[in-house]
C-alpha cells in the first residue's frame, strides 16, 4: 500500500512542478525545462526531480541548474500549498541523462549502419 502512495505522490509532484515552472517561476534560466520524472523516498521526506532541456551546451546546463536551485524555495512552498500531505518533501533537481544516452545510442546505430 505504501508503494502505491509513493507512486501517486511522484505523479502529483511532477504535474504540479511542471505547472509551477510554467506559471510562477519567472527566471529566464528555467525557460524550456521539461520535468521528466520524480523519485520520492519511502518515508516521503525527499524528492529528486529529474528534468531535461533542449540545449546540449554545458553553459546552458549550468545556468538551468542554478536557476532551478534558486527557485527551489518557491517551488517547495507552492507544492506545500497544492498537495494535501503532512510534510512537504525536500526537493532536489537533477538533470535527466536518458535523453542524451538515447541520442548516443542512435548515433552509434547510425554509424554501424552507414559502415555496412
Amino acid at each position: 500500500m505504501a508503494q502505491y502512495r509513493v507512486g501517486r505522490l511522484e505523479q502529483e509532484i511532477q504535474k504540479e512542478v511542471t505547472d509551477i515552472l510554467l506559471k510562477r517561476v519567472r527566471d529566464p534560466r528555467v525557460q524550456g525545462v521539461t520535468v521528466t520524472g520524480v523519485d520520492v523516498t519511502g518515508d516521503l521526506q525527499q524528492a529528486k526531480i529529474y528534468y531535461s532541456i533542449l540545449s546540449d551546451k554545458a553553459s546552458d546546463n549550468e545556468k538551468t541548474q542554478e536557476g532551478l536551485e534558486k527557485a527551489t524555495g518557491l517551488i517547495r512552498k507552492e507544492l506545500g500549498s497544492r498537495l494535501s500531505i503532512y510534510k512537504t518533501p525536500e526537493i532536489q533537481f537533477e538533470q535527466d541523462q536518458s535523453v542524451r544516452y538515447g541520442d548516443k545510442i542512435d548515433r552509434l546505430i547510425n554509424e554501424m549502419n552507414s559502415k555496412k
